[in-house]
């Protein structure tokens, strides 16, 4: 590996546009989690019901509509991203997330609107959606595009300590207001409350992402081919089935340990659910240290020997890790068993964008990653909890093990198929 020299001035503004580049990103995640954190608070606002869980299946479905809307996103802020410039797909992505949590922030109840209440709920939700669905694949692009060569890894990797820590800061924030406010005053307004941090905290992201610097180039911008799906699958179609391939796995088992671990502790394990929250925010925290970490370690050893580790690991020990999981008595013993797998998905996690980015070139890049990342996420990711509350239902729930382990066998096999080193990325600007 050739050593690059960069001047002071260039390695500032460099991790500077990291920086400005994951603020949005930890933005976004913080709005789209603080709405299932909320939910139990304002369900019953705008879906009355004398049925709780009726209500919570509103929200839900409303929640997975937000994931449904994450391809469309990919595809209109890839486009975006490719064929007008990165920056541009990243301000208008932020801008549209502060746009969606203004609006539930705002919101009338059911009370005074009827049922406009819950449309209007969808729609902002909806947007939320979008913008997610193109912050991913943009944000992977630029920080891997401004990363500086040789510590790609770690410096891509802080996509995911982002992502984690918008999830970390809902709980936070959630955590912080129940200790402040009662249960009544909580359903009756405390619940906006979150909404209008997020806008807020969006529009300062967009004054940080206002002053980062273009990565695509003029040229590649005006390419027959940028950002058209057309153009990706002519040129790059083996590439983007590759990472369908460890995306859908990647993501299966990223949302089974962390968003879904919660309620299986609780459900399966019969934790109570203070403790599981306990569990969860204490390793949410330990896996995005991590990050970091295992993105160092791929710029070691390389992003193919990462991907296969991550491919084995989950195939070897998805299974042991959730049988030991169901009969968890100790919450110390749950958090370390967490901990551990949290570890196997930080092989992919952290080197996720970079290792999809590396494999498209610039005039299709975010729109092949945002793209395959957003259905891979939307199909397998999304729908990780209904499956497994499902196969519950029917009292099959080894079943869903073996269905993860499946899939971190097929992510391994499609590992196989990377490249030994980076096919495109090698050129600085």
């Amino acid at each position: 590996m050739t050593s690059v020299h960069y001047t002071g001035e260039e390695r500032k503004s460099r991790i500077f546009a990291i920086v400005g580049a994951s603020s949005g990103n930890l933005v976004e995640w913080f709005d789209f989690y603080v709405y299932a954190f909320c939910a139990i608070y304002f369900a019953p606002a705008f879906f009355p019901s004398d049925d709780p869980t009726v209500q919570l299946l509103n929200t839900a479905g409303v929640f997975a509509a937000g994931f449904l809307m994450r391809p469309i996103g990919g595809w209109i802020f890839g486009r975006l991203a490719d064929r007008h410039g990165r920056k541009h797909s990243l301000m208008i992505s932020v801008l549209m997330m502060c746009a969606g949590s203004l609006l539930i922030a705002c919101l009338p109840t059911y009370a005074s609107i009827g049922a406009w209440a819950p449309a209007l709920l969808l729609l902002a939700r909806l947007v939320q959606g979008l913008s997610v669905g193109g912050e991913y694949g943009t944000t992977a692009t630029y920080m891997s595009e401004v990363a500086l060569r040789g510590q790609r890894g770690f410096f891509a990797s802080f996509q995911y300590v982002t992502l984690i820590g918008g999830q970390l800061l809902a709980v936070l924030v959630v955590v912080i207001l129940q200790q402040l406010l009662s249960d009544e005053e909580l359903r009756a307004w405390g619940w906006r409350i979150p909404f209008v941090v997020g806008a807020i905290a969006a529009l300062v992201s967009l004054m940080l992402r206002r002053s980062l610097k273009e990565t695509s180039s003029a040229e590649t911008r005006q390419d027959k081919d940028a950002g058209s799906i057309a153009g990706l699958f002519r040129n790059h179609g083996a590439a983007f089935i590759t990472v369908l391939g460890y995306t859908a796995g990647g993501s299966l088992i990223f949302y089974t340990f962390t968003t879904y671990m919660q309620k299986y502790l609780v459900n399966t394990a019969g934790m109570n659910a203070k403790s599981a929250s306990f569990v969860m925010t204490g390793a949410l925290f330990l896996f995005m240290i991590l990050q970091p970490v295992f993105g160092m370690l791929s710029d070691r050893i390389g992003r193919r020997n990462s991907m296969l580790l991550f491919g084995a690991l989950g195939t070897l020990f998805t299974v042991p890790l959730l049988m030991a999981l169901k009969t968890v008595s100790s919450p110390f013993m749950a958090f370390v068993l967490v901990s551990l797998a949290l570890c196997i998905v930080s092989f992919y996690t952290s080197i996720s964008g970079l290792v999809k980015a590396e494999m498209f070139l610039p005039q299709v890049r975010a729109l092949g990653v945002g793209l395959a990342y957003a259905v891979a996420n939307a199909v397998f990711g999304g729908s990780a909890e209904y499956v497994a509350l499902g196969l519950k239902s029917l009292g099959m729930e080894n079943t869903f093990y073996w269905y993860v382990t499946g899939m971190m066998a097929i992510a391994f096999l499609f590992s196989l198929r990377l490249p030994k080193q980076a096919a495109y990325l090698h050129h600085d600007h």
